[in-house]
């Protein structure tokens, strides 16, 4: 069976902070409501659509409007590759991947609409044989069934598969998996949240921290 990696998206493969702000700030003002700063946006990341809707209606002391979600969609969607771009250093390493067979895919809490979307905007979805977004099923990260059913779409199994994300639910997920996990610190997480795995400094380093990890080579943590 080919070594497979599962990239998370948003902090892992892209910086996409600046469309995601554009995105809630343009819902916002249609609210009549300020806009929120690039680092308060940040925050909101990680456990998809929704729950960030939640964290941005919740920090203005308001309740969430049933339209909320598809208007953010909608704003999000249209321009959602306008700032956006692969973080440096991650098309070579994709690259290298892929000229070492490795199957790559990605698994993110990202509707997969809207993931599919920036993929196809930035030419990354030639080297991706999946895509499970945060609601391609009834669960999404952390739960680890989010990654076994993105695995399971091309028939690979988690002992052959590595994690690689910047957030504690993508930690999390890995593991509770059985999936290798690395952890990425160009992100939006702290190396606080992913105790234990491999951490990545930059993206260079994964080609050999992935090798080393289907090795099964015991991991050294970072401080």
């Amino acid at each position: 069976m080919r070594p497979t990696v599962i990239f998370d998206l948003d902090g892992t493969l892209v910086d996409s902070r600046l469309d995601i702000c554009d995105a809630l700030n343009r819902l916002m003002a249609s609210r009549l409501q300020p806009s929120f700063t690039l680092a308060e946006v940040t925050s909101f990341i990680g456990d998809g659509v929704p729950v960030l809707l939640q964290r941005a209606f919740s920090a203005r002391q308001l309740e969430q409007d049933p339209a909320a979600l598809s208007d953010f969609l909608t704003e999000y969607e249209a321009k959602a590759a306008e700032r956006t771009r692969p973080f440096p250093g991650i098309i070579p390493v994709l690259d290298e991947l892929r000229a070492r067979d490795w199957q790559m895919m990605v698994c993110t809490n990202k509707p997969e609409r809207a993931a599919r979307l920036l993929l196809e905007a930035l030419g990354l979805c030639p080297y991706f044989s999946a895509l499970g977004g945060g609601d391609s099923f009834p669960i999404r990260k952390p739960d680890p069934r989010h990654l076994l059913l993105t695995l399971a779409k091309t028939g690979t199994s988690a002992n052959h598969a590595v994690m690689v994300g910047d957030h504690h639910n993508d930690v999390a997920a890995g593991l509770a998996a059985g999936c290798q996990t690395i952890f990425c610190r160009w992100g939006y997480g702290e190396p606080s949240d992913a105790p234990g795995v491999r951490i990545a400094g930059a993206p260079a380093e994964l080609p050999k921290l992935l090798e080393d990890a289907l090795a099964g080579m015991v991991p050294v943590s970072s401080k």
